[in-house]
């Protein structure tokens, strides 16, 4: 039977191509998402993108024939504008002039009229609303990731001593059936003695080999915990050109992120400079606008990135090996490294349209972006670039996503398969006592 689909604004303003996504069935849009629409075309963010995209692509529609009567998809299902005149008479019991309510009297009109239904919201509130009217509601599940079944990047496995000797004996093993994507990292325990083992890197299905031992310590900062070894062995390997470092507040993605991009560029000269950026999406009520120029209005919400680059400076290893020249301090070492454009702090609002090539970019809080952000910002990256995706899917601030749906999420999970990519899920918080317990209890 086919069903009809009515879908939310925010499943548009979410995902531009989300009409295209329900197979052969009938995709409602009610007068009142348009109207939506509308409001946000102007904008100048994803969401006015998105708005935009749909907009040019209903207009588009019109000429396979009437949108009110509805006209044929790509994918063999139709499209349908509803407007609320049809809904008529109906006692929903929802507040008239709003715009969630509008769009849920169509869904429960068009119910009382025998159509099998499905309302698609993002907001949790209109599901609720929905299901209060005896409709099916769901949330927009393509792009959407099972978090608990998320590729972690590394796993155990029990084998027989002989493979773990002949690991050791050899700088490339193959061992068919062991390992599953590239860059994926396997603990070999021999099953007769849990103490005998060997951390080892898959190269691909079946074929192993030893992790450098050049990594142990990057820019002073050494490793506390095997996953954290395991993430400087990605972020220090140029041949592997993004990593995804997912984890709980503490866990260290950012410091090391950091302390590799800094090992990278100031010591390896492998890159040209490091770009950090971070979306601009605040914590709980904002604080309204903040004075002066760019770089001044970015120095509030990139002050974590100075917290770390502070520790960083004051530990590491200064570049300068010159005995004769002035001893710097932490703050001036940091100043002269952006007043050189050695490190380069951008919000992301200004990377469309940007080629960058041959630098080491940061992108920090990545959890709040959607997937199609994601693919803007990593299809940015020129020859030579190296991409880092950091962030916490647990701690989200963009009201439109979660811990499944946010782009960061998304890209670990389709691009494990790509020898291009490494992935680490960092488990224990390194910052400090209190910040681990805060971490697990509260």
């Amino acid at each position: 039977m086919t069903k009809s689909f009515v879908l939310d604004t925010n499943v548009l303003l979410h995902n531009a191509d989300s009409i295209e996504s329900f197979g052969d069935n009938t995709v409602v849009l009610p007068m009142a998402v348009i109207e939506e629409l509308d409001k946000f075309k102007g904008h100048t963010d994803e969401l006015g993108r998105n708005a935009r995209q749909v907009i040019r692509r209903l207009d588009a529609l019109r000429t396979a024939g009437n949108l009110r009567d509805g006209v044929p998809l790509n994918n063999g299902g139709t499209l349908k504008i509803v407007t609320k005149l049809e809904t008529a008479g109906l006692d929903t019991g929802l507040e008239d002039k709003v715009a969630d309510n509008m769009i849920l009297r169509i869904a429960y009109g068009l119910s009382t009229k025998g159509e099998t239904v499905i309302f698609v919201s993002k907001d949790i509130n209109a599901r609720i609303k929905a299901d209060a009217l005896g409709l099916q509601a769901v949330d927009f599940e393509k792009q959407k990731v099972n978090l608990d079944e998320l590729y972690s990047g590394y796993s155990e496995i029990e084998t027989t001593a002989d493979i773990v000797d002949s690991f050791f004996k050899n700088e490339i093993l193959e061992a068919p059936g062991i390992g599953r994507y590239p860059n994926e990292f396997v603990l070999l325990k021999d099953k007769d003695n849990e103490k005998h083992s060997a951390l080892a890197r898959v190269v691909k299905a079946g074929t192993l080999k030893h992790l450098s031992s050049i990594h142990d310590r990057v820019w002073n900062i050494q490793s506390r915990n095997k996953e954290q070894r395991l993430a400087v062995e990605l972020l220090m390997d140029p041949e592997i050109m993004i990593v995804t470092l997912v984890g709980q507040a503490g866990t260290g993605k950012t410091l090391l992120a950091l302390a590799a991009a800094l090992q990278a560029t100031l010591t390896n000269h492998q890159y040209d400079r490091i770009l950090v950026s971070r979306p601009i999406i605040p914590m709980g009520k904002d604080i309204g606008y903040l004075p002066g120029g760019k770089e001044e209005k970015l120095s509030h919400w990139m002050q974590p990135i100075f917290d770390n680059l502070t520790y960083l400076m004051r530990n590491g290893t200064d570049d300068d090996n010159s005995s004769k020249k002035k001893k710097l301090s932490t703050q001036e070492k940091i100043h002269r490294l952006l007043s050189e454009n050695t490190i380069g702090l951008e919000a992301l609002t200004y990377i469309r349209g940007r080629s960058i090539p041959r630098q080491y970019v940061i992108v920090d809080e990545a959890q709040n972006l959607t997937p199609h952000e994601v693919k803007t910002i990593i299809s940015r990256s020129g020859e030579g670039t190296k991409m880092v995706l950091t962030g916490d899917p647990y701690q989200i601030d963009n009201p439109y996503l979660d811990a499944s749906s946010n782009g960061m999420i998304y890209a670990a999970e389709r691009l494990k398969e790509q020898p291009i990519h490494g992935h680490i899920t960092l488990k224990k918080s390194e910052r400090s006592n209190l910040a681990a317990i805060a971490a697990e209890y509260l």
